[in-house]
């Protein structure tokens, strides 16, 4: 078997891949792109501290503990995984390159990388989307003589002292920026496409379940998949309750144009920035699975469990429902299950 991603949910499955019984190498690889362990994590801005992350559920069969919630998370989540890797002795191969995933003979699957090739009865991959950052596209854009910023790329707060930035994005990155940007920027202006729905109380495990059926159906219809976050709403905790008494929670709509100072709407009015920031969201790095053409005319991957309806050798975790923490441990225990039923019945065939 092939493990694509060293993630969340790609160390989820290939923990659950060695405790069924299989060997790290012997087989299967796990297959990393990223330099070092901490999956996307390791890329996460450094003021966006362990204390401040939302829902980081620990991996299968070890517990995250004692760490330091004042410590960037993208160290205390890389220092966790890397102990995680060594402690299952999962032998994660990187820097590998995925480049694309084809159809071989006898009914195997060839994946192709800047490490060689692999055959394999059965690929869990989960690639996640922190290398498909969403950048949207308005008339003008081009045009702008300022900066534009991704989520993907933020430097933290203090690159925008004494800047007007415009942070564009409904979730939780948008607002993130927003409150900590606020202090150092001279002034900040929030559009999103939607207005934002904020959340009172606890989000307990039927709201969970509920969201997740949400995002899941969308997958079963193969849609592209939404954030659980688009579904649930934002908790209004005290930092939202403190950015909307200031006034830097203020929303407005979408712009229509973006100009060479800034932005402009249709109905004459104009925001002066000289940062854009897009908080955007990311889609799914799956464009090496396209030789498989595993999309649905609706621009995503039908998925029931796991398993892409398309060709039930491919098992996406971490893609749609299972896009959380808790979610891909899930998924990758499902996934693995899957597989070796899978491989009982070639067994059997045979």
């Amino acid at each position: 078997m092939v493990v694509i991603g060293a993630g969340q949910a790609g160390l989820a499955g290939a923990y659950h891949l060695r405790r069924t019984g299989f060997e790290p190498e012997r087989d299967f690889v796990v297959l990393d792109h990223a330099p070092a362990p901490g999956g996307a994590w390791q890329f996460r801005w450094p003021s966006l501290t362990y204390g401040k992350v939302h829902g980081m559920h620990a991996l299968p069969g070890m517990e995250l503990t004692g760490a330091d919630p004042d410590r960037p998370s993208s160290e205390v989540v890389a220092e966790y995984f890397a102990a995680y890797e060594q402690a299952f002795d999962l032998r994660v191969r990187r820097p590998v390159e995925v480049r694309a995933v084809r159809e071989g003979s006898a009914g195997r699957l060839l994946v192709e990388t800047s490490d060689g090739t692999w055959s394999t009865r059965a690929l869990i991959n989960a690639t996640g989307t922190w290398d498909r950052p969403f950048w949207p596209h308005y008339p003008g854009q081009e045009t702008f003589r300022g900066r534009q910023v991704h989520t993907a790329g933020y430097p933290g707060p203090e690159a925008f002292a004494g800047l007007r930035v415009v942070v564009v994005g409904g979730g939780a990155s948008g607002t993130q920026h927003l409150l900590e940007i606020a202090p150092y920027a001279a002034r900040t202006t929030w559009v999103t496409r939607r207005p934002p729905v904020f959340r009172e109380g606890p989000f307990d495990e039927d709201a969970g379940r509920a969201a997740v059926a949400l995002v899941e159906e969308r997958v079963r219809q193969g849609l592209p998949p939404r954030s659980v976050v688009s579904v649930t709403g934002l908790p209004l905790n005290d930092a939202i309750r403190q950015g909307l008494a200031d006034g830097v929670l203020d929303r407005l709509p979408m712009f229509d144009r973006i100009t060479a100072d800034g932005v402009e709407w249709d109905d004459g009015r104009r925001v002066d920035a000289d940062v854009i920031l897009w908080a955007t969201g990311f889609r799914a790095a799956i464009d090496h699975l396209a030789p498989l053409r595993l999309r649905e005319p609706g621009g995503g991957i039908r998925v029931e469990g796991t398993r892409a309806v398309a060709d039930p050798r491919v098992h996406l975790v971490g893609y749609g429902p299972s896009a959380s923490t808790i979610g891909a441990n899930r998924a990758g225990r499902m996934a693995v299950r899957d597989i070796r039923r899978l491989l009982a019945e070639d067994a059997v065939a045979v």
